[in-house]
Order: structure tokens, then C-alpha cells, then sequence
């Protein structure tokens, strides 16, 4: 081998035998870091999505009740809604000044006028904490019981579980709120039920949800979004299914950021007594009590049309 070539081959050794230069490790993301930018990316998300169903049901005039149960299937959507109790949504719909309503299931089961968005209900397994009866003294000796006017639905669910029990009291409009002076029977609904449960009071509280489902065995559905019928509303069955996916995507912040009663509650209350989804057992709770509706009386009584 020549010099020239043993020069090459040393140099060549000398780079190669060059040391690597270390690698230099970015310090792991803290978790608590990592928390907080995830949930801002979260926060941002939710942002974009709430963004995108502003302005979204017009043409469409649409209504809801004003509780803390119905949030959820109005998320993003709470500018552009009519809020008005059960009653007064059903009769807004029966005068076509509205094309869709979370409204009371009788309006649609006693009524022929509506298709129902299929999959999204109001509806509970069991106790349900704001569909109630209040009683001073035992159910048996009730002749006349005051109902919240705002109800439809909860009004004829406690006619036939009474009925169900040999029991025909006379039913009465509530005059007034004021639960210092409450009769010894009152029936009340959504956030005026949960403000008397949870507040000062002499009454028994008999919770309809769970008298369905200790009678049943079923699921019971109080509300589902009742649509004109004839009307082109795809885009707006659209709309509110998505606005329910993005309440229930969101629920967590939901509960937090509410202020109705504690946060606690609100968990409990949201996150387990009640439930947004319309399948096959709330169809078959809706069956039953379609069937336990014209068993005493209650009718006529219409098979309710599912539109998805």
C-alpha cells in the first residue's frame, strides 16, 4: 500500500472514530401541562362545534321548556329557540307556530298531527327526582290533587298510576306556587318540582319515574321533538340530532358550568336519573303506556310516527 493511501485510511479512521455528539432530550410535558392543553384544545373543539349550529335552525321555528333536563338537547342552539312550558309549546304547535317542539309525549300520542324524531327522548330508568306527587297525608284518601299547569304528560302518567291502584281522585289546576301554602296533594314537574324536593317541606314525596318503573319494568319517556308533519325538515332533524350529540359530548361542562342547585346534584341528576336516548326499550315504556292510556279511558290514543 502506497503512503498516499495509508494517509486516506487514517483519516478515514479519525472520523469515524470521532465521538457522536449526545443527544439532547426534551423534559417530559409536566402532566398537570398536559392536562390543561388538552382541555384547552377541548374547549376550543367545542367552540368550533357550538359555532357551526349558531344560526343553523332557520328558516325553522323551533321551541323547548326551560329546565335544567332539556339543556342538553339544545346545546349551541339556546339563541335561536322559543321557550315556554309543555303546554303552552303544544299549543303553539297546534296552531302551526312552530314546525318542532320538545313537547310532552300525550301531545304526540293523543294528537295525530306530528312524526317524532327518532333516538332522542326525555325519558328515565327509574326515579326520576322532577315528576312528582307531594302528599300530607296516604294516596289512598286523596279526592282532589293539585297538578302543576304547565304538565301534559306527567298529568296523565299519574292518572293511570293512580287508576292502576283503584284510585279516581278529581284533578285541579295548581293555582299558584307558593309552597308555604301548598294543599295536601300537589303534582309539579321539572325545575319547580326539584326547587319543592329539595327545599323546607311537611309532604311525602311519591317520584312517577319510579312508580312506572316499579308497575312496568320500563323505561318512561316524558318528552321527544315532535315535527310538523308535511313539512321538508331534513336539515333541521339534522340539526338537532347534532345538537344533542354536542350536549351529551359535552355534558361534563354542562354540569360544571350550570347553577341550578350543586354541582353534585347536577351530576347525579344529568349523568343518571334522566336520558336522552329514544331505543327499544322506551319504545316498548311508550307501548305499555299507550296501552295503559286506553285501558282507563284516556284517548283516542295514536301510534306515534318515528322519523330519523
Amino acid at each position: 500500500m502506497n503512503e498516499g493511501h495509508k494517509n486516506r485510511d487514517n483519516s478515514l479512521h479519525r472520523e469515524n472514530s470521532d465521538p457522536l455528539p449526545k443527544l439532547r432530550l426534551v423534559p417530559p410535558e409536566p402532566a398537570a401541562d398536559i392536562a390543561r392543553r388538552m382541555e384547552h384544545e377541548q374547549r376550543a373543539a367545542n367552540r368550533e362545534r357550538e359555532h357551526g349550529l349558531e344560526q343553523s335552525l332557520a328558516p325553522f321555528r323551533v321551541g323547548t321548556v326551560q329546565a335544567l333536563n332539556a339543556v342538553p338537547l339544545t346545546r349551541g342552539l339556546e339563541e335561536e329557540v322559543v321557550f315556554a312550558t309543555p303546554a303552552k309549546l303544544a299549543e303553539l304547535l297546534r296552531r302551526d307556530e312552530l314546525d318542532a317542539a320538545l313537547v310532552s309525549v300525550v301531545e304526540v300520542l293523543l294528537t295525530d298531527r306530528y312524526d317524532v324524531l327518532d333516538g332522542i327522548a326525555v325519558a328515565s330508568l327509574g326515579e326520576v327526582k322532577s315528576v312528582l306527587l307531594a302528599h300530607r297525608r296516604p294516596l289512598e284518601e286523596a279526592r282532589e290533587i293539585f297538578c302543576d299547569p304547565a304538565s301534559l304528560t306527567s298529568r296523565r302518567l299519574l292518572e293511570v298510576l293512580l287508576a292502576e291502584r283503584g284510585l279516581k281522585p278529581e284533578f285541579k289546576p295548581l293555582p299558584n306556587y307558593d309552597f308555604a301554602t301548598a294543599p295536601d296533594y300537589l303534582m309539579l314537574i321539572g325545575d319547580r318540582a326539584l326547587d319543592f324536593a329539595l327545599g323546607q317541606h311537611e309532604h311525602e314525596i311519591w317520584d312517577l319515574g319510579a312508580a312506572w318503573y316499579e308497575l312496568t319494568g320500563l323505561p318512561f319517556v316524558y318528552a321527544v321533538w315532535a315535527l310538523r308533519r308535511g313539512l321538508e325538515n331534513d336539515a333541521l332533524r339534522q340539526q338537532l340530532r347534532e345538537a344533542k350529540d354536542f350536549g351529551l359530548d359535552t355534558l361534563d361542562s354542562i354540569i360544571r358550568d350550570r347553577t341550578e342547585y350543586t354541582s353534585e346534584f347536577r351530576k347525579d341528576y344529568l349523568g343518571w336519573h334522566i336520558h336522552y336516548h329514544l331505543g327499544t326499550d322506551e319504545k316498548r315504556g311508550l307501548a305499555k303506556f299507550m296501552e295503559l292510556l286506553r285501558k282507563h279511558g284516556i284517548g283516542p290514543v295514536y301510534e306515534p310516527r318515528f322519523v330519523f
